[in-house]
This record gives structure tokens, C-alpha cells and sequence, in this order.
């Protein structure tokens, strides 16, 4: 409808109220959009809002997910990645890449006391803004 807002129900809204009613940060990162990596480390830079000292390439992207003192302290962190499909079929090489910083950044923190658990969504949700604490 010409003029409208979408009023369609979030469908995360329940799971990332759920994470941060336990006391964990959430953070959305929507990748619609986005077909290179330097469109995917912006995409991280500015909707996980990390620190200065992000370089915006592979390591520091996974430094900065192991190395989580830039974020608010929290119980736990859900990073929950929307809209990928896209990126997956534009740039596979590079998706490839970002599934195992993803997963090496879950397994690193496995067993402490805060975890990082990412998610993929399936479809595609709308964008949620991480809740800053």
C-alpha cells in the first residue's frame, strides 16, 4: 500500500526478547543487499557497532568475535545473520569463509561462562537493531 508501513510481525521479536530477558546482548546482522565482503565487513562495522579497531578483513573480523571486551558485558550473546542467501550465491568463496569465522567464533566460546551462539534465519526477517546492552 502506496504510503503504508509494514506492519508485519516481527517473527524474531520473541526469541531475541527471550535472549536479552536471560541477560544476553542481541545483535541482528541483516545482509540483504550485500555482495562482496567489503559490503559484509560494513555490514558487521556498523550493525554490530564494533570498535575502531575493526580492519574490516577476515582476521579482525574474527579477532573482534573472540575478543568480545568491546561489547557490553552480558549472561550470553545472540548474533542472529538475516538475509545471507543472497551473499551465499554471489560470493560463495567468500560465504564459505564467514561460516567458519562464524563457527570458530561459537566453538571459541563454547565453554565459557558468556557464549556467542549465531544464527542464520531462513527466511527473510525483517531488521532488527541490536539492543545495545
Amino acid at each position: 500500500m502506496a504510503g503504508g508501513t509494514d506492519t508485519t510481525p516481527d517473527p524474531l521479536a520473541p526469541v531475541l526478547d527471550a535472549a536479552r530477558g536471560s541477560g544476553w546482548t542481541t545483535w541482528t546482522l541483516p545482509l540483504a543487499g550485500v555482495g562482496d565482503k567489503a559490503g559484509l565487513m560494513e555490514r558487521c562495522a556498523s550493525s554490530l557497532a564494533l570498535p575502531d579497531w575493526f580492519g574490516r578483513n577476515w582476521d579482525a573480523l574474527a579477532d573482534c568475535l573472540t575478543d568480545l571486551s568491546w561489547a557490553p558485558p552480558a549472561a550470553g550473546r545472540l548474533l542472529v545473520v538475516s538475509g545471507w542467501q543472497e551473499y551465499a550465491r554471489t560470493a560463495p568463496g567468500e560465504w564459505e569463509i564467514a561460516q567458519k569465522v562464524f563457527s570458530a567464533a561459537v566453538e571459541y566460546w563454547r565453554d565459557a561462562g558468556t557464549p556467542l551462539e549465531i544464527v542464520l534465519t531462513m527466511g527473510s526477517a525483517p531488521a532488527v537493531e541490536h539492543d545495545g546492552g
